[in-house]
C-alpha cells in the first residue's frame, strides 16, 4: 500500500468508525448495580465532608513539607498529564486508519479492527472525562490552594476561566483514575499497577498544592465513572466487550498480529511465524 492510499484510508476509516460508534444501540447493557451507585454516593459525601473538613489542613500540612519531597512529587504530578496517553494513543489510532483497508485478507482485516476496538476505547474512555472536567473545572472557579498567603477551600470565582481558579475537579486525577479503569478493562492484569499509578497522582496533587483533597476525590469519581459510561456504550454496540457482564471480549493473539502484520508490510517471515 503506497502513501497516497495510506492517506486516503485515514479520513474515510474514522468516519466510518463514528458512523459505528454513534448507531443506536443494538443490544442492552446491565444496568449499574446498587454497589455502584452507593460508591458514587459514598464518594460525593467524602468530598463534601472533605471540603469541610480537611482541605484547609490538607493545605497547611503540604505547605511544611520539606522541598526535595515536594520536588520528587512535582517530577511525578507530570506523569499525571493526558498526554502521556492521548498522543501515542491516538497516534495508533490514526495509524489503523490509514492501513485498514478491504485490499487485506479477511483475517488481518479482523485484527485490524479488534486492534481499532481497543485503541479507539482507550482514547474515547481516557479523553472524554478529561475534556468534560477541563471545561466544568473553569466554570465552577474554585481557588487552587495556593492562591493568596493562606488557603482558603471556599474561595470560588464563577466563569473566571483562570487556571488559578481551575481546582474542583482535578484534571490529572480525572485522566489518572479514567486510565486505570479504561486500561484494566482492556488489560486485566494491569490494573493493580495503573490503581497504584492513579494513586500516586492523586495525592501529587495535593503535595504540590495544585488541589484539594476534595477536589482530587471528585475528579477520581468522574473518571471512573466516565471510563465505565464510554465502555456501556461499547459494549451496548457490540464493541469490545460483552453485553451481559461488560468483560473484554478475546482478542488476535501474538500470532494473529504478526502474521497481519507480515501481510501488511509484505514480511514473509512474520506471516509465518
Amino acid at each position: 500500500m503506497n502513501a497516497v492510499a495510506l492517506v486516503r484510508n485515514a479520513p474515510t476509516n474514522l468516519a466510518r468508525w463514528c458512523h459505528d460508534l454513534l448507531r443506536p444501540p443494538t443490544v442492552p447493557v446491565p444496568p449499574m448495580g446498587i454497589g455502584s451507585y452507593a460508591a458514587v454516593f459514598v464518594t460525593l459525601i467524602a468530598v463534601v465532608a472533605s471540603m469541610l473538613l480537611l482541605d484547609a489542613a490538607a493545605s497547611t500540612w503540604a505547605r511544611g513539607l520539606p522541598q526535595w519531597f515536594v520536588a520528587a512529587f512535582e517530577y511525578i504530578t507530570d506523569l499525571g498529564l493526558s498526554g502521556w496517553f492521548l498522543f501515542p494513543i491516538g497516534f495508533a489510532l490514526l495509524c489503523l486508519a490509514a492501513m485498514t483497508s478491504p485490499i487485506w485478507s479477511p483475517m488481518t482485516q479482523d485484527v485490524l479492527a479488534m486492534l481499532t476496538a481497543r485503541v479507539g476505547f482507550m482514547f474515547l474512555a481516557i479523553g472524554l472525562p478529561g475534556l468534560f472536567v477541563a471545561i466544568v473545572k473553569r466554570l465552577i472557579g474554585r481557588a487552587r490552594p495556593y492562591v493568596g498567603p493562606q488557603d482558603n477551600p471556599f474561595a470560588y470565582i464563577p466563569f473566571v476561566w483562570k487556571p488559578a481558579y481551575a481546582s474542583m475537579p482535578s484534571g490529572h486525577s480525572t485522566t489518572a483514575v479514567a486510565a486505570a479503569v479504561a486500561i484494566g478493562a482492556v488489560w486485566p492484569a494491569a490494573r493493580g499497577m495503573m490503581w497504584i499509578y492513579a494513586l500516586l497522582i492523586m495525592f501529587s496533587r495535593v503535595v504540590v498544592l495544585e488541589h484539594h483533597p476534595s477536589d482530587v476525590l471528585a475528579g477520581a469519581l468522574v473518571g471512573a465513572v466516565g471510563a465505565d459510561l464510554v465502555r456501556r456504550w461499547f459494549a451496548a454496540r457490540h464493541l469490545l466487550f460483552s453485553a451481559s457482564d461488560l468483560r473484554i471480549l478475546p482478542g488476535p493473539s501474538w500470532r494473529r498480529i504478526r502474521a497481519a502484520l507480515g501481510e501488511i508490510t509484505g514480511n514473509k517471515t512474520s506471516q509465518k511465524s
